[in-house]
């Protein structure tokens, strides 16, 4: 499970909407009651609990701004407590690394702003 922090725009589909099942999962773990407090996912910086809503309504506007469907709301009675820290500028090198749709985006992202990474 991982959550990347980074711009939705620079997320091909498939990290785009797999992010957002994750979220999904990661909630579900809690609702759940499952551990998550001091697991890997927070220690290597792979979620940030207090970020889940905040991410998931980041990540519909993407969607939805791609013509994308969405019928999985974030439950509003969940409790969200400060822990996990994810280091987005690593994020971005990492999908750049992983796919090449994702690098495509981030490289037209920056030449389209002139901005120099």
């Amino acid at each position: 499970m991982r959550m990347w922090n980074v711009y939705p725009g620079f997320m091909c589909r498939q990290h785009l909407l797999g992010e957002h099942r994750e979220i999904h999962t990661i909630v579900g773990m809690m609702q759940k009651g499952r551990k998550i407090s001091g697991t890997k996912y927070i220690t290597n910086g792979l979620i940030e609990i207090h970020s889940l809503n905040a991410r998931h309504q980041e990540l519909i506007r993407e969607m939805l701004g791609r013509g994308y469907h969405h019928n999985s709301p974030f439950p509003h009675d969940l409790v969200l407590w400060t822990e996990g820290n994810i280091d987005p500028d690593k994020n971005i090198l990492e999908l750049m690394n992983r796919c090449p749709e994702c690098r495509k985006r981030i490289i037209s992202y920056y030449q389209k702003y002139d901005i120099v990474p």
